[in-house]
C-alpha cells in the first residue's frame, strides 16, 4: 500500500468508526476464507459490517479520535472491526450465533458503545437480549397493563353507577 492508499484507507475507517453507533473487536483467528466470507454476509443482513485492519493502522485511527475511548493495547494480534450501523444487539446475536457454529471463533476482544467500553462479557449478555422490536412491544404492553386496569375499573364503576339510577327509578315509580 503506499501512502495515497494508505490515507485514503485511514479515512474511510475513520468514517465508518464516526458512523458506527456500536464497535467491536474480534479475534478472527482459525477462520478460513469461507467462513469470514459466511460471517460477512451474516452480518450485513443485521446491518453490520466486517473489516480486517492493521493494528498499526487502526492504533492510528483510534488515537486521532479523542471522543472514543483508548483501546489501542486491546489492538493485538489478528483484528477484526465490526462496525454495526443499526442495532447493537443484532449484530451482537449474528456474532455470537456465527460463533457457536464455528469453535467460538471470532472472538470478542471488547466493544464501545455510547463513547463506553464494553468487556467481552457485556457484548455476550447483549447478544441474550430480545431484539429491539420485541423489547419495544414488551415495553408498550407494560405501559398499556395500567391503563387496561384503570379503564376496567372506571368501566366497573360505571356500571355500578348506571345500576343504582336504576335501582333509584324503580324505587321512585313505586312511591308514585
Amino acid at each position: 500500500m503506499d501512502r495515497a492508499q494508505k490515507e485514503s484507507f485511514l479515512e474511510d475507517l475513520r468514517e465508518r468508526v464516526d458512523r458506527a453507533p456500536v464497535l467491536y473487536l474480534t479475534d478472527f483467528t482459525g477462520l478460513d476464507v469461507k467462513a469470514m466470507t459466511q460471517l460477512r454476509r451474516s452480518l450485513k443482513t443485521s446491518g453490520a459490517e466486517y473489516l480486517v485492519v492493521k493494528n498499526r493502522l487502526a492504533k492510528r485511527v483510534f488515537t486521532e479520535l479523542e471522543d472514543l475511548p483508548d483501546i489501542t493495547e486491546s489492538l493485538e494480534g489478528p483484528t477484526g472491526l465490526v462496525f454495526g450501523y443499526e442495532d447493537a444487539v443484532t449484530v451482537a446475536k449474528a456474532l455470537s450465533d456465527f460463533a457457536k457454529d464455528h469453535e467460538e471463533r471470532p472472538s470478542f476482544k471488547l466493544g464501545i458503545m455510547d463513547q463506553q467500553i464494553l468487556e467481552p462479557e457485556q457484548i455476550k449478555k447483549l447478544a441474550k437480549l430480545p431484539p429491539k422490536e420485541q423489547l419495544m412491544a414488551q415495553l408498550a404492553g407494560a405501559f398499556e397493563a395500567p391503563l387496561s386496569a384503570l379503564a376496567m375499573a372506571l368501566e366497573g364503576k360505571i356500571g355500578e353507577m348506571v345500576g343504582l339510577l336504576d335501582a333509584l327509578r324503580v324505587e321512585r315509580e313505586k312511591e308514585e
